[in-house]
């Protein structure tokens, strides 16, 4: 692999638009089936002071998300399946998949489920959050269910929200985080990072008004027992092609979070095991463009092998990339290994107080992130 100045990649740091529309994510190639869409949050003992949490989202719950967290049971403490659902009547859907279930008690390992709105469709999201008998019923759920499982705690994962909707939405996990206290567990929120710059018009402000300037963070601490600050997706689907998290951005974001006064031990930063791959997209019969989409490690390096590219280290991005035409058009790759994951953890070590980490997808990984992990947070 070869450095690569800014210079020489200018367009880095143009496209940055954390947003999380995570039903793409490929782990693998498809003959793999999917069994639940799961994710799962795990925690790692570090040293002798604190425990460190690892939180890792897993889209679709796939047999390699499964395999991996079987192998790491020894390391992880707790479990949280994306398991449920919730309408604008409050009406929750769903429900922790016995295998999880079965697999967090061989295990000695705790539950925390996630609740999100579907699809993160913003209409319905809207209507829970302007509907007082929809948001008694949700949380009413969650507390019946959460004693009868024996849940931990739970995470909301409401994305897609106008940001008019920003105190709504803490009155709302106000609410819940009650609730879910007083009846002894854990609340907390996933949060799509910003920094509140002003964007006037296009895509930039469509993301900035519906996406990453929708939560009260400071609120959000403060009643509830912490955030995972989502600093992935800074590129994506609908951007060019660049890093998944780049360093500068990931500290843009983590900046501005301890700046509107949250504690760093209600922040766990987020890092990616996935990596990103552009290519040809048919938009129409007479239209073809860019498009990129969430891929694992291992088919990563499958491109890699097949296709013969060379990867470029980015030291100030902490990231590797290569790009290679394939039928006339040029298709990207920005690969997250090992060495990106130190990377990004030499930034978290460089903020002392953080409560850990929050990665998504289980089972994308890089094999040798885990040697990585369980070391690398102090």
């Amino acid at each position: 692999m070869t450095s690569v100045s800014k210079s020489t990649f200018p367009h880095l740091g143009h496209f940055q638009f954390s947003c999380c529309m995570r039903s793409s994510f490929t782990f693998f190639k498809s003959t793999d089936m999917i069994w639940v869409r799961c994710v799962f949050l795990t925690m790692f003992l570090v040293g002798s002071a604190c425990a460190q949490e690892v939180i890792v989202y897993g889209a679709g719950g796939s047999r390699r998300g499964s395999e991996s967290f079987l192998e790491r049971a020894g390391q992880i403490d707790v479990i949280a399946p994306q398991s449920y659902g919730v309408d604008s009547l409050g009406n929750v859907s769903g429900a922790v998949p016995q295998r999880l279930i079965d697999e967090a008690l061989a295990t000695g390992t705790r539950l925390m489920p996630l609740i999100m709105n579907p699809g993160f469709n913003q209409a319905q999201i809207h209507g829970l959050l302007a509907n007082p008998d929809g948001r008694r019923r949700t949380v009413e759920f969650m507390v019946k269910e959460g004693i009868e499982k024996g849940f931990w705690g739970w995470q909301l994962d409401f994305e897609n929200i106008h940001r008019s909707r920003k105190d709504a939405f803490t009155t709302f996990f106000r609410e819940a985080a009650e609730a879910l206290h007083e009846a002894g567990m854990t609340a907390s929120v996933a949060v799509v990072p910003t920094n509140d710059e002003a964007q006037e018009k296009g895509f930039s402000r469509y993301m900035q008004d519906n996406w990453r300037g929708n939560f009260d963070m400071a609120a959000i601490a403060e009643v509830g027992d912490f955030i995972s600050l989502m600093t992935y997706a800074q590129h994506g689907g609908p951007t060019a092609p660049g890093p998944i998290a780049g360093l500068p951005w990931m500290k843009e974001m983590l900046d501005y979070a301890l700046e509107q006064g949250v504690p760093p031990e209600k922040i766990s930063l987020g890092l990616p095991f996935y990596s990103g791959y552009w290519h040809p997209d048919h938009f129409s019969n007479d239209t073809i463009r860019v498009r990129g989409r969430e891929i694992g490690y291992a088919l990563g390096t499958d491109l890699i092998e097949e296709h013969g590219v060379t990867m470029h280290w980015l030291p100030e991005q902490g990231v590797s990339y290569g790009f290679w035409q394939q039928n006339g058009v040029f298709r990207w790759l920005f690969l997250e290994d090992a060495r990106a994951m130190e990377a990004k953890l030499s930034l978290f070590r460089a903020y002392p107080g953080l409560r850990g980490v929050s990665i998504w997808v289980l089972g994308a990984e890089d094999p040798r992130v885990w040697p990585l992990l369980k070391s690398g947070l102090n």
